[in-house]
């Protein structure tokens, strides 16, 4: 594919590649078949000619010599109507042929359709999978640290108490007693907190294992992504020119397709917890899952470095290539060709 408004995209020649290997493996096996039919009517009609001329020649030309005349022209006809029964059987056996042919295109199509379609999915399964083992990492990594948090927590606390901070709280109730107005008060401060703890509990965010639906993917941006400012550019509260929605990767590249080598965009993935960056190769386009399900960003399989903010890992590969393979640098960011945006659901 080039970069011609008219190159067809990419899923369309893979269809066709796919056709055409089918209808090869189809045309190959018909023509065996046509060799082996061949040899048989040609062999059937063979003997039936020979027989017939030996029958003539004991019948007729033996007993009738001076009628080796007639016996050649009955011959004659006899040899035009065998050849114009073989003909009219070689078409019938090349239109079964032909037929056989089409059925077997059809079914290797569906066959190699279906192994590709297997190989796409075992690729998703093995994406989350990477993703799942990821997010338990980071789960673990910050119940050590809250761990950790706590008991420092609870040694501060304790020096604080050693050192005497907290004598005024004892000097506070030492010969003083509530009145009824001052114990309604206390009661009502004390139990607010509580109320308002309860009323938070019941709205908490509590992320799936993978997302599931649009809804689903739209809370876990606004819940967790947001307050890291995915999406935004650094140190405004502009968002990014390269941020997109949840858009499909067919979108994307349409989105890339008459963009110079270097274009890129992120989008919100359907697939994991985080982003595909779309990136405009000069052979096509390629895609890379960025997991976002801890406490960094990175690239899933392809780039072991974590940054803080999706920002953070776009910068670094303007100046550092995604790939040796590919070498794939972040030149040019894609816009938005909608209004409203795509990404206007996130931040509504």
């Amino acid at each position: 594919m080039g970069e011609a408004p008219g190159d067809k995209p990419y899923e369309q020649i893979s269809e066709e590649l796919i056709a055409e290997r089918a209808r090869q493996q189809a045309q190959k096996e018909a023509e065996e078949l046509w060799r082996q039919k061949e040899a048989e009517i040609t062999k059937k009609f063979r003997d039936a000619m020979a027989q017939e001329k030996a029958r003539i020649v004991a019948e007729k030309w033996k007993i009738e010599i001076e009628d080796r005349k007639a016996a050649k022209l009955e011959e004659e006809k006899i040899q035009e109507e065998l050849k114009k029964r073989e003909e009219e059987e070689r078409q019938k056996g090349e239109e079964q042929i032909r037929q056989q042919e089409e059925i077997r295109a059809k079914e290797l199509y569906l066959r190699l359709k279906q192994a590709q379609q297997h190989s796409q999915h075992s690729d998703d399964d093995q994406e989350w999978e990477e993703q799942l083992r990821r997010s338990k990492a980071a789960d673990e990594e910050r119940s050590h640290k809250a761990r950790r948090a706590r008991d420092e927590y609870r040694r501060q606390s304790l020096r604080a108490i050693q050192k005497g901070r907290v004598a005024g709280l004892s000097n506070l109730f030492q010969g003083t007693s509530l009145n009824n107005d001052q114990e309604i008060k206390l009661n009502n401060n004390s139990a607010s907190p509580l109320l308002s703890l309860s009323a938070a509990s019941s709205n908490i965010w509590e992320r799936p294992s993978r997302p599931f639906s649009r809804d689903v993917i739209i809370r876990w941006f606004k819940e967790e992504q947001i307050p890291r400012r995915a999406g935004f550019e650094r140190n405004t509260n502009r968002i990014a020119q390269w941020f997109h929605g949840i858009i499909s990767r067919q979108e994307a590249e349409e989105l890339l397709m008459n963009k110079s080598e270097g274009t890129f965009l992120v989008r919100v993935s359907e697939k994991i917890w985080g982003y595909a960056l779309s990136y405009r190769q000069q052979s096509g386009f390629k895609h890379f899952l960025v997991d976002a399900s801890g406490d960094f960003y990175s690239f899933l399989g392809v780039d072991p470095n974590r940054h803080a903010t999706l920002t953070d890992l776009i910068d670094f590969h303007k100046e550092e290539i995604i790939t040796s393979s590919g070498g794939e640098l972040l030149l040019e960011p894609c816009g938005q060709q909608k209004n409203p945006p795509d990404y206007s659901p996130l931040f509504e």
